[in-house]
């Protein structure tokens, strides 16, 4: 079956295939919207190596959704999702978009997964001034402040870069870094953003290797990197090729701290490596998804138990996670949206929001906007993997907070 077919509504279950909707839907004046539903579209990775991550994304969007369509919906509106599977491949990512655009009619695009695809579809999505929400990447071309209808949930890749260095550098008093990079523009933006915060210190990389998207094959860049012995090696890439990465620079000799950015896809990242993710650093831009202290957690907690029913799948059991909580903030920051635009929504009001000053609480998390400034959250905490394969904190002292 062509990935592309499966179509993911937020009101039914997960699974179903269905025809295109701009097949079963009447005419009306704002796209996307109807007197009973308001659509959304995204396209991220279902498939491949980045497959958890577009898989969490949306279960946690969903998890949103479902949780206002279960109280009556938006101003009598229930929230759907369209997902189309792009395997984080630009090519496929551009298909799916304009098929989300111009023959699916979404209101809006949510949760695209990825700095190459993003940059790919974001054009588009300028062009036809549809709202480009909630991307998984923290790159810097998003936050232009031109891009009007582009909407940022996370801190930048910048921003979690500078807070590794620095804890790596200031705290720890390590100097000699190096970069394993995905050869594109994900792993651009995050060499970019060490290089940045190295030179802020009057210091450069040891050594750098990268790898193919979509690939494992790092080896070769485990071997170059360990000719340079550094005392820490920062990842910019998936799940996937980062646990590789680790084992077979392990299995080599390399005795260094491994560090990695949120992006990685830190659950899976941990269950891929099993007993050998002790020690690993992740930087992540969202609390610890178990942590049901924090309030927005326990409100995610609740959301994902309710949606485990209506999909008929415990989502409790591997649906919980950094990357699916950043989805659930971002489907109540929509929520929280739609709700003051009132009883007619368009995509200008909706883009025309984000240029006022505006602040968001998604419970205690909070958002803020305004002119210039498309970027909700600053927030960036670093967790450790422990023995058990669990997140935990890093401690206070050893991150300098």
């Amino acid at each position: 079956m062509d990935p592309g077919q499966v179509i993911f509504r937020a009101t039914q279950m997960i699974a179903t295939t269905i025809l295109s909707v701009a097949t079963l839907l009447p005419a009306h004046a704002e796209p996307g919207v109807y007197d009973d539903r308001i659509v959304f579209g995204q396209s991220a990775a279902f498939e491949g190596p980045a497959a958890s991550l577009g898989t969490d994304i949306r279960n946690g969007i969903l998890a949103a959704f479902d949780e206002i369509n279960r109280a009556g919906g938006v101003k009598g509106r229930k929230l759907e999702l369209v997902s189309y599977n792009d395997g984080y491949e630009p090519e496929l990512a551009i298909i799916n978009t304009n098929r989300l655009i111009e023959q699916d009619n979404v209101f809006a695009l949510i949760g695209e997964v990825g700095t190459p695809t993003s940059r790919a579809v974001q054009p588009l999505a300028r062009e036809y001034r549809v709202p480009f929400i909630g991307a998984f990447t923290g790159a810097a071309f998003l936050r232009d402040p031109g891009l009007t209808n582009v909407i940022n949930i996370r801190a930048s890749y910048d921003q979690e870069t500078e807070e590794l260095i620095g804890y790596l550098v200031d705290e720890r008093g390590l100097k000699r870094i190096a970069i394993l990079y995905q050869d594109d523009t994900y792993g651009s933006a995050g060499l970019s953003g060490v290089v940045a915060a190295l030179n802020r210190r009057g210091l450069e990389l040891v050594a750098d290797g990268t790898y193919m998207r979509n690939t494992t094959a790092v080896k070769r860049a485990a071997l170059t990197i360990r000719k340079a012995n550094p005392d820490a090696i920062i990842i910019i890439g998936a799940y996937k090729p980062a646990a590789e990465f680790i084992r077979v620079a392990r299995s080599i000799g390399v005795d260094a701290l491994f560090l990695t950015v949120s992006f990685v896809g830190s659950n899976a990242l941990a269950a891929d490596l099993g007993s050998e993710g002790s020690g690993v650093v992740v930087s992540q831009v969202v609390p610890l998804y178990h942590d049901t202290d924090i309030p927005v957690v326990s409100s995610f907690h609740n959301a994902m138990a309710k949606l485990s029913e209506t999909v008929g799948r415990d989502l409790m059991v591997d649906g919980l996670g950094f990357v699916s909580l950043e989805g659930y903030i971002t489907g109540r920051l929509v929520v929280d949206v739609l709700q003051d635009l009132g009883n007619n929504p368009t995509r200008e009001a909706f883009i025309e929001t984000f240029e006022e000053l505006r602040t968001y609480g998604v419970d205690d998390f909070t958002l803020q906007y305004g002119p210039g400034d498309n970027q909700g959250s600053n927030h960036v905490f670093l967790t450790v993997i422990n023995d058990d394969g669990k997140f935990e904190t890093l401690a206070r002292q050893e991150a300098g907070q």
